[in-house]
């Protein structure tokens, strides 16, 4: 049963009217930027958002395109592989299409929590709320948090995530804000409560920043400060005894 692609459940207008009102510098960005556009992605189940999510960590998009490619050329309909069809296919095939070790260690384990249930399907989904998503999904070797939020975002258009460990949404915080430093997660998270519950749009709006902004700015983005750490007294050495 195929998919069907997600509607944002909130009212645009409404969202950035709020951000507007609670942030005044995100609300100047509201104002310089293309109005937000939510395209959700194309009919996929979680099983192939994830599947092409594990393909394409850690490597350029092109190379991660063909590789993909490559995987999907294995499966009868040419299509993704079905759960049962990535736990049939060998090792030495896989790695042949260009997947590492790991990778498809974690495509196997999704397919297996896939056919147990753990993964659920689109509609199941639909009807679970962000952290019971998180929890579920963090679950499959290989998925973090940010896979399930990419996830969360751009198939099934939830209103209210934001995804601290991004790069793109630190970098355009600290650009928005004019700041020398990406932010802690804890920070941008603790500042997020601001834009709730429209966190989603917010983050969407900090890519765009970055996009506004350019190479050249945004290489000047310093990754965050570590707190230095008080400096301790040397403890005292003990005194020896000496034995006569």
């Amino acid at each position: 049963m195929t998919a069907t692609p997600a509607i944002p459940a909130f009212d645009l207008a409404e969202a950035t009217k709020h951000l507007a009102e609670r942030d005044e510098c995100l609300k100047r960005l509201i104002g310089e930027t293309l109005p937000f556009q939510f395209d959700v992605a194309d009919a996929q189940s979680p099983y192939e958002a994830l599947l092409e999510s594990i393909a394409y960590q850690s490597i350029s998009g092109k190379a991660a395109a063909t590789i993909f490619g490559r995987v999907k050329a294995l499966s009868a309909s040419g299509r993704a592989p079905t759960p049962q069809e990535m736990l049939k296919l060998r090792k030495p095939v896989l790695r042949k299409a260009g997947l590492s070790g790991a990778k498809i260690l974690a495509m196997k384990d999704l397919a297996q929590k896939t056919i147990e249930g753990i993964v659920p399907s689109f509609e199941e989904a639909q009807k679970l709320s962000d952290e019971e998503l998180v929890e579920r999904l963090v679950s499959v070797r290989g998925i973090g948090a940010w896979s399930v939020e990419m996830f969360l975002i751009f198939r099934l258009g939830r209103p209210d995530v934001l995804p601290v460990h991004d790069l793109g949404v630190k970098k355009g915080w600290a650009i928005t804000y004019g700041k020398k430093h990406m932010p802690k997660p804890k920070e941008l998270l603790a500042f997020g409560e601001r834009w709730r519950p429209y966190r989603t749009v917010a983050s969407w709006y900090m890519w765009r920043a970055c996009q506004r902004a350019g190479n050249a700015a945004m290489r000047k983005i310093r990754p965050a400060k570590l707190r230095k750490r008080k400096h301790q007294p040397a403890k005292p050495k003990r005194p020896t005894h000496k034995h006569a």
